[in-house]
């Protein structure tokens, strides 16, 4: 068998395609769907984390208007990022794959608090490590979480899990002429201001000289053709 392409990523998943068709909440074929084609990648000898966001639960920013400050809905958005990371870990383990869910929240009864040394044993041990809590504070984003993640526990890529195959000039659904990028810098996803990361994330990873991978999750198997090398997506490096 190839060696993958990296030793240890994490994959950034959003948690409105946990939804499925489903307007909100947790569609569980979706759920099980990703949970295989997670166990499959890690397979292939990857040490993989995973971070899910929440907005197929609940998304903090948008109630900000409706009288709730925004560092208290940021707060119930990072929650419902725990909710999908338990969902995760139920179906990856009764698919006979080890994983174990970190919260950035000390919540006890639930599971355990996201440290580097946690998260580097259980990654090690072969467990698929899932990362709740966005970083713990408000105001930033599961994305820019994901790079962060990625920068404590030495992984030498983020996967980001579109809905697209790779970064595009315009949005490829509204606008036929859109092209497809084969590679970017941080700088110029930055300038020139593509939507699939926010700036910060995409900031924090030129300062890490972290690369991005945005590929699309839609086809099965996609995340182990990432690794492998044969994946369609766009890589953002420096």
């Amino acid at each position: 068998m190839d060696e993958p392409a990296y030793r240890r990523v994490v994959v950034k998943l959003s948690g409105e395609y946990l939804a499925g068709s489903q307007p909100f909440g947790i569609d569980q074929p979706t759920v099980d769907r990703i949970a295989g084609d997670l166990a499959s990648a890690r397979a292939l000898g990857t040490e993989i984390a995973v971070v899910v966001g929440g907005g197929n639960i609940f998304r903090g920013v948008e109630v900000s208007s409706r009288g709730v400050s925004r560092p208290t809905g940021d707060t119930m958005g990072m929650l419902a990022t725990v909710m999908n990371c338990l969902a995760l870990e139920a179906a990856l383990e009764r698919r006979g794959q080890s994983a174990r869910a970190l919260s950035a929240f000390v919540m006890p009864e639930v599971c355990e608090l996201f440290t580097r040394n946690a998260a580097h044993k259980y990654l090690s041990e072969g467990r698929i490590v899932l990362l709740g809590g966005g970083t713990g504070n408000p105001y930033f984003t599961t994305d820019t979480t994901a790079v962060l993640r990625a920068a404590e526990i030495g992984a030498q890529a983020v996967l980001k899990a579109t809905n697209v195959d790779g970064v595009y000039s315009s949005d490829p659904k509204k606008d036929p002429s859109a092209t497809r990028f084969e590679r970017l810098s941080h700088s110029q996803a930055l300038e020139g201001g593509y939507k699939v990361m926010d700036a910060t994330a995409f900031a924090l990873a030129r300062e890490t000289s972290l690369p991005i991978i945005v590929f699309s999750i839609a086809e099965p198997g996609s995340i182990g053709a990432i690794l492998k090398g044969t994946g369609r997506g766009t890589i953002v490096a420096s």
